[in-house]
This record gives structure tokens, sequence and C-alpha cells, in this order.
């Protein structure tokens, strides 16, 4: 069975139409002003309606209020969320519903403690499993210790992201976690921030599914 794969931090059209054409399972657009990925109000709303069903959106939010993340899913079109703050159980639930996916995020390093994902097993569809920052959520290029990831032992699908890269694509594909659906990529895939390497991403689409175009 291939890997999903998804793409993080689009915001330039063109890029997003070269990206697509390469078709990931997942593009995601940040709505976290802070980052230097920031997409709202750049973002072509024509060309994500576009999009085939093949490749979901994905908002990607911090501590956002709830009413800023509907209003985007009606802008955007999007069908998934992914939240990386401290989002309570109950607020992922608030937004979850049958054509609208939620992905939590969890900053993970040595200290982190897997019960804390208990509470959010029936409120979420998939989990994503980053590298905890001093500073920032994400889009630093950092790994943890995925050893680490034996320590889940849960059936909700997980993507794992933080400095996932070319060089560790073979670590990657020797992964045998049950739960363990794909990759997330962003900054080492990228020419400059929101910018995305084609030709690395294609080494990635064919190494993690046997295929360049489907």
């Amino acid at each position: 069975m291939s890997l999903k794969w998804k793409v993080c931090g689009m915001r330039e059209s063109q890029n997003i139409k070269e990206v697509l054409a390469l078709g990931p399972d997942y593009m995601g657009f940040i709505f976290y002003n802070k980052s230097k990925r920031y997409a709202d109000h750049v973002l072509d709303k024509s060309l994500l309606a576009s999009f085939p069903e093949s490749t979901q959106k994905v908002g990607v939010f911090v501590n956002a209020e709830e009413s800023y993340i509907r209003l985007k899913v009606v802008d955007y079109g999007l069908q998934m969320l992914q939240l990386h703050g401290e989002e309570s159980p109950q607020f992922c639930q608030n937004l979850r519903t049958d054509s609208l996916k939620v992905v939590k995020a969890f900053a993970i390093d040595e200290s982190f403690d897997f019960a804390e994902i208990t509470p959010y097993l029936e409120v979420c569809d998939y989990f994503l499993f980053d590298t905890k920052a001093p500073n920032g959520y994400g889009g630093h290029g950092k790994k943890f210790d995925w050893a680490l990831l034996n320590q889940y032992k849960h059936d909700v699908p997980f993507l794992l992201a933080g400095g996932v890269d070319l060089e560790s694509l073979s670590i990657v594909k020797e992964l045998k976690h049950p739960a363990f659906m794909g990759v997330d990529v962003n900054s080492k895939f990228e020419q400059s921030p929101a910018l995305k390497d084609l030709d690395k991403l294609k080494i990635l689409k064919k190494e993690l599914t046997g295929n360049i175009l489907d």
C-alpha cells in the first residue's frame, strides 16, 4: 500500500497549479497570521474551487475562533481542518461533520505524554505528529525521534510531519506502525517560504507511491 502525501504551506497560484498536477492527496493552506506562509486574502478562490476530489484542501489553524474557521471553510471550500494549537476535544467535535474532517496536530518531543491524545480519539478523523518547537507551530524543518511513535497505541490514522526530507524517506518507508498513513511536507521541499520545489516533490511522490503521474 502506498503512503499518502500532503504538501503544506501553499500560497502562490502558479505553484499551486504545478503541485496540484503532481496529484498530492492533500494540500494545506495556513491561516495563522504569524506564519511566513500565511495565505488568507492571497489565495485564488476560483483556483481552489477547481480542485479535483483526489486532492483534499486542508486549512491549517492555530487557536483560531470557531467563527473565523467556519468563514474560511466557506471562502475556500476547505474539506479538512488541521488544528495546531491548544484546541479542546469539544472544539474539534463542534467543527467535525460528515463532509468536514478534523486533523489534530500534536507537538512531540521526549517529554510528550501520549495519554494527552486519548480525549481526542472519538472527535478527530486523523492526527498529525509534528516536532515540538520552542517558538512557532510547524514549518521549522526539525525532526523528533520517530521511535517515540511506538508509544502511540491507537487506531486513528496519523500523518508524520517535522523535517521530513528526501534523505529520510528510506526511514519513512520502513515505519511499520499500523496507524501510519503518510507524510506532511513543507519547509524541506521549498525554494523559499510557500514556494515548493517541484523536482523534490516528484521524487517524493515516486518514493512514496511508486509512480510520478497518476
